[in-house]
């Protein structure tokens, strides 16, 4: 009998254990998950989101402009911005990405909102800031061009996770494989959400109005 008692005993003790071990694991897997996917209750833009944003993106850089000069993020990001990591001597891909989005800025400023196209060179042994900048000129008198030494632009490039490998280079003609995405980045938010290529211009303004309507 009182094996028995010690038997029953000992099982609830245990299931309880078990029932508890279990739910604080569930809770702190579901923060884990929050965390790594961007979860968050009090996100006061998932509903301009289309997927989820994995861990921190974005952080403080130096680069140069097309002047010589050297500014930082918070010189450049003064308004909600979209910003390309990309190299001017590239073929096909980088143009039409900058082109779809300098449109959004258009279709943005049609809309009354301001915002901000950044191209940012991760070929800077070629990219000079006077061939960066007449490259942003070609494409909208608002976009700002960047470059600067390998060491700053891997430090920009190490801050939003892009990816970056110069082919070995028989001339000067060499190609850069690359990472596309163009980042959206509010000067108080920081970065807030990212584009894929097959994004238009008319969804990249449709999501930024969002975040701008959600950040005023």
């Amino acid at each position: 009998m009182k094996e028995d008692i010690v038997v029953k005993t000992f099982t609830r003790v245990a299931t309880t254990a078990v029932a508890l071990l279990l739910g604080g694991t569930f809770a702190a897997s579901a923060g884990w998950l929050d965390g790594l996917f961007g979860g968050n209750a009090e996100d006061a833009f998932a509903q301009c989101r289309q997927g989820a944003v994995a861990g921190d993106i974005g952080g403080p850089f130096e680069l140069v402009n097309a002047q010589g000069e050297t500014v930082t993020d918070t010189d450049v990001i003064t308004e909600p911005t979209l910003l390309y990591f990309g190299y001017t001597f590239c073929p096909d891909v980088c143009p039409f990405d900058v082109a779809r989005n300098a449109q959004a800025i258009d279709i943005l400023e049609e809309r009354g909102m301001s915002a901000t196209p950044v191209f940012v060179s991760i070929d800077p042994e070629r990219d000079t800031p006077e061939v960066v900048g007449d490259f942003a000129d070609t494409f909208h008198d608002k976009m700002i061009g960047l470059t600067g030494s390998k060491e700053q632009v891997d430090v920009a490039s190490k801050a939003y996770r892009t990816y970056y490998r110069a082919q070995e280079a028989e001339d000067e003609y060499y190609l850069v494989d690359h990472s596309t995405f163009t980042y959206l980045v509010l000067p108080e938010a920081g970065f807030v959400d990212y584009f894929r290529r097959e994004v238009t211009p008319e969804q990249m303004a449709d999501r930024v109005g969002c975040f701008v309507d959600a950040a005023s």
